[in-house]
């Protein structure tokens, strides 16, 4: 009962939050405030709770609490992907193309190159894990090599778009998106609480949770692939945030006592949504700052991730 109480009490925040957020210093034209507000605002709990999940079920599966989904080279693709439709069609010919379809089209790159990773890599099984974070932490690399070669080639119009579409921003979230991209994290947080039972087994590690019954190496692609739709739904709304979901894991983790994913998958999810809610309050409503949230999102994430290596003692 403790922890579904914590949880509780994680809900409670974000709804006060939404709240502050919502209402704060609310001004005439009420409506038109009020709408500007609630897309931000859906924006930042999509991207948040998603972060939070794919993280949660990530480190999980991989079996490592130190790790990202960013590991295995998502923000890297996403950026090179960037670079490669400005290359191709130029700032103007990216801007004309429809926000749905370019949101569509990026969704599903991201999606496919994930999926071909882990297919290709896990064909041996589950338990070359350490083969799937290390071949990803090397394609990151490479494709942030080829990305800033060909941004070198660019001119510094067309550059300044590639770095704008490189850095998550909250500030020009593209409503249209919004309802495809709400869809996409229901249905795979659906599917990650519909898994939750196999991932308490499978937080055991491989070989007992193996010997309890559990199809491990088909839990693990399964869950590998609710974590592609999760993270590339929330970086190709919004950009790459490789820390977000690292801190609201390592919160979850200590906020909420419990082996459980059903319970642990939802409190990453909220927690996620509340860093990001709370910190843009602080930042637009408080400070009158409009692109400092991801910065420190970003540094708050990093130091959590310090600590934590710096924590574990050595084996």
């Amino acid at each position: 009962m403790r922890a579904e109480r914590r949880l509780g009490a994680l809900a409670a925040l974000l709804v006060l939050s939404v709240g502050v957020y919502l209402l704060w210093n609310l001004r005439a034209p009420f409506g038109f405030i009020l709408g500007l507000r609630a897309e931000r605002l859906v924006a930042l709990v999509l991207v948040g709770a998603a972060s939070g999940a794919a993280t949660m079920v990530f480190q999980t599966l991989i079996g490592n609490r130190l790790l990202t989904p960013g590991i295995v080279g998502f923000d890297a693709l996403y950026v090179f992907l960037q670079t490669l439709l400005v290359m191709l069609l130029g700032g103007a010919g990216l801007a004309q193309l429809p926000s749905p379809l370019l949101f569509l089209g990026e969704t599903a790159c991201l999606m496919g190159a994930a999926l071909a990773l882990f297919g290709l890599l896990l064909r041996r099984g589950a338990g070359d894990l350490i083969r799937l974070v290390l071949t990803g932490v090397i394609l990151g690399v490479l494709l942030r090599g080829l990305a800033g070669f060909a941004q070198r080639l660019l001119e510094p119009s067309e550059f300044a778009v590639v770095q704008q579409a490189s850095v998550a921003s909250f500030n020009a979230v593209d409503g249209t998106l919004l309802p495809f991209a709400a869809v996409a994290l229901l249905l795979a947080l659906a599917g990650a609480l519909w898994l939750a039972p196999a991932l308490d087994l499978a937080a055991l590690g491989r070989i007992p949770a193996r010997t309890l019954g559990l199809g491990h190496d088909r839990l693990v692609m399964q869950g590998l692939a609710l974590v592609a739709a999760l993270v590339a739904v929330s970086t190709a709304l919004v950009g790459p945030m490789a820390f977000l979901g690292l801190l609201a894991a390592s919160l979850a983790q200590q906020l909420v006592p419990s082996h459980r994913h059903v319970l642990l998958i939802p409190a990453a999810a909220v927690l996620g949504a509340a860093i990001l809610v709370l910190g843009q309050f602080v930042f637009e409503r408080l400070l009158g700052l409009q692109s400092a949230l991801a910065i420190v999102v970003e540094l708050a994430g990093g130091l959590v991730f310090l600590a934590l290596v710096l924590k574990r003692r050595p084996r």
